[in-house]
C-alpha cells in the first residue's frame, strides 16, 4: 500500500480529526500545527494567535481506497471555507481554512476544486500553501472526540459534523 499525506486546517483540529477518522482508506489522522514561524509550538502558543500556525490534521491515506478529491470534498463540506479566520465560535488565525499540499498534484487539484465551488456571493478564503513543517499536537488532543464524546463542545460542534458526514458521504465511511 502506497500511503499519501494530506494536511487540512478547517477550524478546531478535534473536528477535522474526528471526521477523517471515519473514512475508509484513511490509515491515520494526527492533530497538529502548521503554517507558522514558531518552532515546536504548544497549544497555549497557538491559542495566542501570534505564532502564525493553524490547527491542522495530518491525514495518511491509501489513494487506492480514497482519492484526494474525496478528501477535498469532505473538507469543504464539513467546514465553512468562506469565513476568514473563524469557524463558529472558534476565532483567530489558528482556525483559518487552509490546505497544506505535499505535492504539485495536490496543489493543482486543490486550486481547481476551489475554482469549482467559488462564487461571487460566497467567496472561498481557503489558503493553499506548501507543507513546510508539521508539529504534532500534545497527546491529550489525539483521538479527542473518541475519548471525550460526552463533553459539551463535542456534542454541540463535532457530533453534528459527524452526522452530516454520515448523511452525505455514507459510501466513504469505514465500517
Amino acid at each position: 500500500m502506497e500511503k499519501q499525506t494530506a494536511v487540512f486546517g478547517g477550524g478546531c483540529f478535534w473536528c477535522t480529526e474526528a471526521v477523517y477518522q471515519e473514512l475508509k482508506g484513511v490509515t491515520s489522522v494526527m492533530p497538529g500545527y502548521s503554517g507558522g514561524v514558531r518552532p515546536n509550538p504548544t497549544y497555549e502558543d497557538i491559542c495566542s494567535g501570534r505564532t502564525g500556525h493553524a490547527e491542522v490534521a495530518k491525514i495518511e491515506y491509501d489513494p487506492a481506497s480514497i482519492s484526494y478529491r474525496d478528501l477535498l470534498t469532505i473538507f469543504f463540506a464539513v467546514h465553512d471555507p468562506t469565513t476568514l479566520n473563524r469557524q463558529g465560535n472558534d476565532v483567530g488565525t489558528q482556525y483559518r481554512s487552509v490546505i497544506f499540499y505535499t505535492s504539485e498534484d495536490q496543489r493543482r487539484e486543490a486550486e481547481a476544486f476551489i475554482k469549482e465551488i467559488d462564487a461571487p456571493d460566497s467567496k472561498v478564503v481557503t489558503e493553499v500553501k506548501p507543507l513546510e513543517k508539521f508539529y504534532e499536537a500534545e497527546d491529550y488532543h489525539r483521538n479527542y472526540y473518541q475519548n471525550n464524546s460526552d463533553q459539551p463542545y463535542c456534542q454541540i460542534v463535532i457530533s453534528p459534523k459527524l452526522e452530516k458526514l454520515k448523511e452525505k458521504f455514507y459510501e466513504l465511511l469505514n465500517f
